[in-house]
């Protein structure tokens, strides 16, 4: 499902240069969960960045779902990000603006769907994450649990080929997190391809493969066995 080849990325401030990904061979099939795990600093966020074409390499290849991403414009990865890729990060991302459905509806509204459609099939994702008395609610009057639980509806309503979430438990008090990791079990459990980077060995313990970055590199590669629920 997602394939890098020999990925690098250098950032340049002046004349000088930070090379955080030092060439990475990384492969994901359909349907598997992978925890991105390793110290602050050692290239994690960057490379689920450039694997989810947030930000573009400096060398190397990535290939999603067949389709060599090498070339793209950035047209062209916007829209594939729209159509194939679900994101959830730390802070949630949510548009302050807009209530809990507006903010699911909005990406469905910009993949091209009528409204009527994107409104409904936004609602009735809200309630399966039994959030449905929230659905009128500013992010600001949500606490931090179910605000991430949205951004994770948002995420999955247009059934992306892969979900990429950064830190999704960071923000969270215990047993929100645990909540979250449920309801990522429970997407993986219905064939959800996730790449997922966290700190927590608690919960990459829940995943079927743990990759550890460090100084730019994959040092090592664990299969585990994946337990159904957060405990």
């Amino acid at each position: 499902m997602v394939r890098t080849k020999q990925l690098v990325k250098t950032f340049k401030n002046g004349d000088v240069l930070t090379p955080v990904l030092k060439g990475i061979d990384f492969a994901a099939s359909q349907g598997e969960w992978v925890a991105i795990m390793g110290r602050s600093g050692a290239g994690k966020s960057t490379f689920l960045y450039q694997m989810s074409l947030l930000d573009d390499p400096t060398s190397g290849e990535v290939v999603i779902d067949g389709h060599d991403t090498h070339g793209m414009s950035a047209k062209e990865k916007m829209q594939f990000r729209l159509s194939k890729f679900g994101f959830v990060f730390q802070d949630y991302a949510l548009l302050p603006e807009l209530t809990a459905l507006e903010n699911v509806a909005l990406p469905l509204l910009m993949q091209g769907l009528p409204k009527a459609d994107a409104y409904g099939r936004a609602l009735s994702a809200i309630e399966r994450a039994d959030l449905g008395h929230r659905t009128g609610n500013l992010p600001s009057q949500l606490s931090g649990g179910e605000q991430q639980r949205v951004s994770i509806v948002r995420a999955v309503a247009h059934n992306p080929k892969i979900l990429f979430a950064d830190e999704p438990t960071a923000n969270l008090d215990n047993d929100s997190a645990k909540r979250i990791m449920e309801i990522f079990t429970d997407l993986h459990k219905a064939g959800q391809t996730i790449i997922m980077v966290t700190h927590e060995d608690q919960y990459a313990k829940l995943t079927q493969r743990i990759v550890q970055l460090d100084d730019g590199r994959i040092i090592s590669e664990e299969r585990v066995k994946a337990e159904p629920r957060a405990n």
